[in-house]
């Protein structure tokens, strides 16, 4: 038994005065409450309690970078080697993290994720698939992208849809704009997701199935997903905190770091990001977590690999939305956790009675300056490399049991 006390505990009604008492792995009472007899005390006083993050979408399977930022499931990308397209390699992803940090597959939507044949995703589901995904790339057949809408949404599936148009995109590292045309960078227009986006929007409203795409990044697709929404079609979107921070000109002096996959976007579209997420068009952050190490990255910019890692920098850097009035802490972790657990059926994201302890103790002001030398991920290549932030996972718990 474990007692929490004297936090500020984030609730789904709002934020409370008081602690968490955890039983067998379940939460037993928030608020104020009468310690038991045994149990564990631990004073978080001036700290904030609030769920475990939701990771939509990581690239790997990173145990102590998800401790350190505070991740108790991560959603796994079907992009390793070899793909998840088989019920065995679903199995083993599945098992990689428990009883730890819960690792949820996500199948691949297509045969080795080459778009073409759809995979054996009725079978994956039954060996723990999650939902399923097209990976890095965006499926350019549209029947192939609505025979899968179709079947996953029959499976009571959500399909996550990478949303660049891939003929658009194809040998292209950046974003058109002043920034890359003065850095000689290929480069595509940003409505390349736009495009995307618009289509696999009409194809789940003929399928009447569910669909995420995993990044929105643009003002135009975002106000496609907004007009989408109040239609009443069954579209939910993420980000991540590099592309509601960061604009083109942090690819500045070619630093690699900021090669990421969208690129990252002009200043006018940042700013569309940001009110997207105070008006609810965007419904979950991600770290997108995706660590490389320097025979990935110490390239020329076009050649090197795209992505970030983002696990332990995701809640110190989504703070800042808290920090400038863009959102409450309630509505961030809705973002963090909530949502995320919600839209893919997982028993976690809230704290109250009855739900899985999957905790976090978080000091909201803690200073602390990312250095991509120390962090605990497998690399560490942040474009937030040597940015002071505020705020830091105390402690991370799952099912009741501290992990770090």
């Amino acid at each position: 038994m474990l007692a929490l006390l004297n936090g500020h505990v984030v609730t789904p009604d709002g934020v409370i005065e008081g602690g968490v008492l955890a039983e067998g792995g379940r939460i037993v009472a928030v608020g104020g409450f009468d310690v038991p007899a045994g149990a564990k005390r631990i004073d978080v006083s001036g700290k904030t309690i609030a769920p475990g993050i939701v990771d939509v979408g990581v690239f790997a399977i990173d145990m102590p970078a998800f401790v350190a930022g505070g991740i108790t499931r991560a959603l796994l990308m079907p992009d390793q080697s070899p793909p998840l397209d088989t019920v065995a390699l679903i199995q083993r992803a599945a098992a990689a993290g428990k009883p730890h940090v819960w690792i949820h597959p996500l199948a691949a939507a297509t045969k080795g994720l080459k778009g073409g044949d759809l995979a054996e995703i009725g079978l994956m589901v039954r060996g723990g698939a999650t939902g399923v995904a097209t990976g890095r790339e965006w499926i350019a057949d549209s029947a192939v992208m609505l025979r899968l809408l179709g079947y996953a949404g029959a499976l009571g599936l959500v399909t996550i849809s990478h949303p660049e148009d891939g003929g658009l995109v194809r040998g292209t590292v950046a974003t058109e704009s002043e920034s890359a045309t003065r850095m000689g960078l290929p480069a595509a227009p940003a409505e390349a997701e736009a495009l995307a986006v618009q289509r696999d929007l009409l194809l789940a409203e003929i399928s009447g199935a569910p669909i995420h795409f995993r990044q929105v990044t643009t003002a135009r697709a975002l106000d496609l997903i907004r007009a989408a929404k109040r239609r009443g079609i069954p579209v939910t979107c993420g980000i991540t905190p590099a592309h509601f921070l960061l604009s083109d000109v942090a690819m500045g002096d070619f630093r690699t770091f900021s090669r990421l996959s969208p690129p990252l976007r002009e200043e006018a579209d940042r700013l569309a990001c940001i009110a997207a997420l105070a008006d609810g068009t965007i419904d979950l952050i991600c770290s997108g977590h995706d660590p490389r190490g320097p025979e990935a990255k110490r390239l020329p910019f076009s050649d090197a690999e795209p992505g970030m890692a983002g696990a332990e920098t995701l809640l110190a850097l989504s703070l800042a939305l808290v920090r400038d009035g863009m959102v409450s802490i309630e509505r961030l972790f809705q973002l963090l956790s909530t949502t995320p657990a919600q839209r893919f059926g997982l028993p976690a994201g809230a704290i109250q009675p009855g739900a899985e302890a999957d905790l976090l103790v978080v000091d909201a002001h803690a200073p602390w300056r990312i250095n991509s030398e120390k962090l605990v991920a497998s690399a560490g290549n942040t474009p937030f490399d040597g940015l002071p932030v505020e705020g830091r996972v105390v402690t991370t718990i799952k099912g009741g049991v501290i992990l770090g």
